[in-house]
């Protein structure tokens, strides 16, 4: 179980817990992915125990987008809406509202906003709002992948001024290079990031 803290006024924010990106059967599986749902899941009871909020993201991708390599973009097709593989991991404990992100083709980094990769234009999804709605203070960010959408998420977090929280030990990363775990844990302590052990 994690060992951070939760409160009334803090919101653990559940980043892509996915068939593709958490089964070794996925399109876009990350290694050890499966390897966090327990310890979310304990998350998950932690925050809600301590009066806190639960929100979900989930990639929604339509077949045919900029953002998929076969379409010119960076990755292979993966969490395809209405498909196996773009459904939470049926062992994840979903107990919140889940926030869908790339629905219409964009890059759906983090969960706070999505940028249409043809014209770098940048628009918000509803997280921010949901969060706004229920007073919240902190966000702790957990899921997938640590160095992509996980590490969008939370400096998106920090930039709309929420204190935030990243439990190392609830998030496996991709690694599309060597150094990008590295890279991903000094950019979030360079923006005021808590990465925190567990």
């Amino acid at each position: 179980m994690t060992a951070t803290r939760f409160d009334a006024g803090t919101a653990l924010v559940v980043v892509d817990v996915q068939n593709d990106f958490a089964d070794p059967a996925g399109g876009l599986y990350v290694d050890g992915g499966e390897q966090i749902i327990a310890g979310v899941n304990d998350a998950v009871d932690a925050v809600i125990a301590a009066g806190g909020h639960v929100f979900y993201t989930q990639d929604w991708h339509p077949p045919t987008t900029p953002h998929f390599a076969k379409d010119g973009g960076s990755w292979p097709v993966h969490c395809v809406r209405d498909t196996w593989g773009a459904r939470l991991h049926p062992g994840l404990t979903v107990d919140g509202p889940v926030v869908r992100k790339g629905t219409g083709g964009e890059d759906g980094y983090s969960g706070f906003s999505v940028r249409d990769p043809v014209s770098g234009d940048e628009s918000t999804t509803e997280l921010s709002s949901l969060l706004a709605d229920v007073g919240v203070r902190r966000v702790v960010v957990v899921g997938l992948a640590g160095d992509v959408c996980v590490q969008a998420t939370a400096l998106d977090a920090r930039r709309l001024g929420y204190d935030v929280v990243v439990p190392w030990s609830l998030t496996r990363c991709v690694k599309v290079a060597a150094s990008d775990v590295e890279r991903a844990i000094g950019d979030l302590r360079d923006a005021g990031v808590v990465v925190a052990a567990g």
